[in-house]
């Protein structure tokens, strides 16, 4: 028996059958928990989940959705995305998912595209979008509001497909059922739409077996108890937000739900939860906003800087599951009862650890939270993967690495370096594009376009991307991506950085501000009264640049060092073109729209520079 065999025997292979499964176990134990209008945090379990996502099955069932067919939600993260992608699940369609921020060409490409009949919008807001391109949305045949109210015809409120689903299932009580029987391990369960850097997305299908598989994969490691709570705020139109909901159903833990970013410190505080995953820039934004508040002189600036000093010459020892010496032992408990107990408390005092996925982690960043007592761990995966293909293990994690494979799943390194991947969480392939299906998926090996390392006991070391590898004039290769989760991790007001350089002499960056980071800098510096644009290009700030630029140099490989660099007047964003919807850097798109900027950083090359 294979390792995938053994670890799906007698489990069920579909997201419906993974849900009964989890019902029948702990059906009255918390599943969600939720914030009220009026603020209050409620919770239900796992029985009234499937109560209510089926009634919402029903209710799609009512209006003609029908095997495989594709069903968008444009929502934030919430309970109803939640209910909404379960009951799609359910009544045999296909969730379809867009982020909230994506508009125009790429909106109307994925409904397009994808041939969406149903579409779960947040909003009227979201619904609109629909309107402007007629052409893309001709398809869709019903819209669901999650808030507001429909006409009760062609745009349904959440309340009303609930009445249509109830009303269904008195009429039909083997509805659902009936479904059931004709879903499969190979059914399509989600289509993600890859959010490329260059290019139109396209849509990987991730059927229902890849999700049974994810779950009972991740619960095969023991990392995480059915006791647990998690804070999900992570996009659930992210593939690793969907991996989350396959790992809870398998699992059984509970999840606080609310996708406001700018509500997770609090919410953390409210909710004290167990475990939290994030993207690198989250964790960043913290220790950048810890550092900045934290005192730099005085006594409680000296207490803070020996207590992490402390936390740094622990590391090794705890690392390798040593003792520490009895000295460090009791100056490690005086650090965390003074400085570090006060950061545990601002994340909720529970945080057995965090899971960093999405994009590279600066191992900075994950020593600095380690050095206080809070493990931070990173995992990898694609949309194309069903998002885990490995994590590190909390009891014996490897900064640096990714962690290990999955059981059941395998790495191979190609001759180039490239990252290659099987197992069951692989795609099916890209929806309707045979051609870009048959460049990635190669004898059943998934082609990652990542480059990276296998050492002698599995674990993976990701280095950058294939294709964005740079090389200088000189022949050396340059990692953008390193580059800039260096310079991200040592300058704590960057909110962006993206290095430039390939053909060129040297490696040059343009960075843009973090606003919250820098209105601190200006009220320390007599500057509150300047606008964000002004600060950007103050004499005052590049100087102060400059000097964290030095401390980034010395972390990197000499030709590796960023000798000139460019403050921006503005941030990317998904409406410029700067970002994708899940806020990846566009580094070819943000090079040609400052080329003026960018030429500036080479002012001896002239115009015949690469």
């Amino acid at each position: 028996m294979s390792v995938v065999e053994e670890l799906l025997s007698g489990k069920p292979t579909t997201v419906g059958g993974v849900l009964a499964w989890r019902v029948a176990r702990t059906p009255t134990k918390e599943a969600f928990r939720y914030l009220t209008p009026a603020g209050i945090w409620t919770s239900i379990d796992w029985r009234e989940t499937q109560h209510r996502a089926q009634v919402l099955a029903a209710g799609l069932l009512s209006l003609g959705l029908s095997l495989e067919q594709r069903v968008v939600i444009v929502a934030n993260t919430r309970l109803e995305w939640v209910l909404a992608d379960l009951a799609i699940n359910l009544a045999g369609g296909a969730t379809t998912t867009i982020y909230p921020n994506t508009q125009g060409p790429d909106f109307d490409h994925i409904v397009r595209h994808c041939g969406a009949v149903v579409v779960f919008a947040e909003n009227a807001d979201q619904a609109d979008k629909l309107k402007a391109e007629p052409d893309a949305s001709a398809a869709v045949h019903h819209v669901i509001l999650m808030d507001g109210e429909g006409d009760g015809e062609h745009v349904l409120s959440w309340s009303q497909l609930q009445a249509r689903g109830e009303a269904a299932l008195r009429e039909h009580p083997q509805a659902l059922a009936e479904a059931a029987e004709v879903i499969t391990g190979d059914t399509l369960a989600t289509l993600i739409y890859t959010s490329g850097t260059t290019g139109l997305p396209k849509g990987v299908e991730l059927v229902h077996r890849s999700w049974a598989y994810e779950g009972f994969a991740v619960d095969s490691l023991g990392i995480i108890d059915e006791d647990s709570l998690q804070y999900l705020w992570l996009p659930l139109s992210h593939v690793f937000g969907k991996a989350l909901l396959a790992c809870q159903m398998a699992i059984g833990f509970a999840s606080a739900v609310d996708g406001r970013v700018d509500r997770i410190v609090k919410g953390l505080g409210e909710v004290k939860p167990d475990f939290m995953c994030g993207a690198p820039r989250i964790f960043e934004k913290v220790r950048a906003a810890v550092m900045l508040s934290s005192p730099r002189s005085g006594v409680k600036g000296r207490i803070a800087r020996w207590a992490f000093a402390v936390g740094r010459a622990s590391r090794e020892y705890r690392l390798a599951g040593k003792p520490l010496p009895p000295a460090m032992r009791v100056a490690y408990q005086l650090a965390d009862r003074v400085v570090f107990s006060k950061l545990k408390a601002t994340v909720g005092g529970n945080i057995k650890f965090f899971i960093s996925g999405s994009a590279k982690l600066s191992s900075q960043v994950q020593a600095w939270f380690y050095s206080a007592g809070l493990l931070v761990v990173e995992g990898y995966g694609l949309t194309e993967t069903s998002a885990v293909a490995s994590v590190n293990l909390p009891a014996k994690p490897r900064f640096g690495t990714v962690g290990p494979a999955l059981p059941g799943t395998e790495f191979r390194i190609a001759e180039d370096g490239e990252v290659l991947i099987k197992g069951p969480g692989v795609m099916r392939g890209y929806h309707n594009d045979p051609e870009h299906t048959a460049e990635v998926l190669v004898d059943g090996w998934f082609h990652t376009g990542d480059i990276g390392k296998v050492d002698s006991e599995g674990y993976l070391t990701i280095t950058d991307r294939k294709k964005d590898l740079m090389k200088t004039s000189g022949g050396k290769y340059v990692a953008p991506v390193k580059v800039e989760t260096v310079i991200a991790a040592t300058i704590p007001y960057v909110s962006q950085a993206v290095a430039v350089g390939d053909g060129r002499k040297y490696i040059g960056a343009l960075l843009t501000m973090d606003r919250d980071n820098l209105a601190k800098w200006a009220a320390r510096h007599d500057l509150a009264g300047l606008s964000y644009e002004e600060l950007t290009q103050h004499p005052e700030l590049r100087r102060t640049i400059e000097r964290f630029m030095e401390t980034a140099n010395a972390k990197l490989e000499r030709w590796e060092t960023v000798k000139q660099f460019a403050i921006l007047p503005t941030e990317f964003t998904v409406d410029d073109g700067g970002v994708t919807p899940n806020m990846k850097v566009r580094r070819a798109t943000v090079a040609q729209r400052f080329a003026e900027q960018v030429a500036g950083l080479y002012p001896d090359e002239g115009d015949d520079a690469a």
